[in-house]
């Protein structure tokens, strides 16, 4: 059984050994000590950056796979003996990337043209002609679905600092509150809490802000390169569809396809 002398005993050795350890304060620490607007700015920072993790992860992966796909087909289509034979391997396994995808739209409207002419106005023209142009339609819905998410990944990395700045200035402003309102002397306990908060804003924004930069520099270089060999692609398969020869000159409609000498 044990004693009430005993008891005390371990509550002082227990206190003791509390106290004789220092409390080193935390993020959370000054995160709890903050108000409703710096509670609300550190969840807008945290949300921004789980944005742009999850676009980070999920363009990487889709460039990743494409990437494979483009060159799994581009080596099927020149390594082909016919562009029947690559009708038949587009139906076999499927159009999964812009090249594929090109040359499925390029072969269709060919034999759709050939078979049933101009019905309506989007089919009007030459087959070379309604070729081109759904070629053109196919390269502006890659070029948006590339860029897609990269909005996004541009503003937050420009307004990530500044939603950081705003919190620091925010946690001076408490500091400068808590010195003025010091009776007998300022102590570091009146300001410690709002400068780390001010400085956990700081570097949280350039944290949040840093990654999504890089992230939408690089994807926007990696567009431009992928833009660029669908282009070319364009303006061989182009010559393939409605000459079965490549040119060696630069065909008008090619160049209008191309967007008129690059991007």
């Amino acid at each position: 059984m044990t004693t009430p002398w005993l008891s005390s005993t371990w509550v002082a050795l227990a206190q003791a050994t509390t106290d004789a350890v220092p409390h080193n304060p935390g993020i959370m620490d000054f995160l709890m000590q903050s108000d409703i607007v710096g509670k609300a700015l550190f969840g807008i920072l945290v949300l921004m950056a789980l944005v742009t993790w999850y676009l980070i992860f999920v363009k990487v992966l889709l460039n990743i796979s494409g990437t494979r796909r483009g060159n799994k087909f581009l080596q099927r289509f020149w390594s082909s003996q016919s562009l029947e034979q690559v009708d038949q391997e587009l139906h076999k396994y499927g159009a999964r990337d812009p090249f594929s995808r090109l040359a499925d739209q390029a072969l269709h409207a060919r034999d759709h043209h050939s078979r049933y002419g101009a019905s309506n106005l989007s089919e009007t023209g030459s087959n070379a002609e309604f070729v081109a142009r759904r070629m053109k339609k196919v390269i502006d819905e890659e070029t948006a679905q590339a860029e897609n998410g990269l909005s996004v990944l541009g503003s937050i990395g420009s307004t990530a600092p500044f939603v950081g700045l705003f919190g620091t200035v925010w946690g001076v402003y408490h500091a400068l509150i808590g010195i003025g309102m010091a009776e007998a002397g300022v102590t570091i306990n009146k300001i410690a809490g709002p400068v780390g908060e001010a400085l956990i804003m700081t570097g949280l924004g350039l944290a949040v802000a840093i990654p999504a930069v890089l992230a939408y520099n690089a994807f926007v270089r990696r567009n431009r390169v992928v833009l660029a060999r669908l282009d070319a692609f364009a303006h061989d398969l182009y010559a393939f569809v409605t000459t079965g020869q490549q040119f060696e000159n630069q065909n008008p409609k090619v160049r209008s396809l191309r967007g008129g000498g690059g991007r």
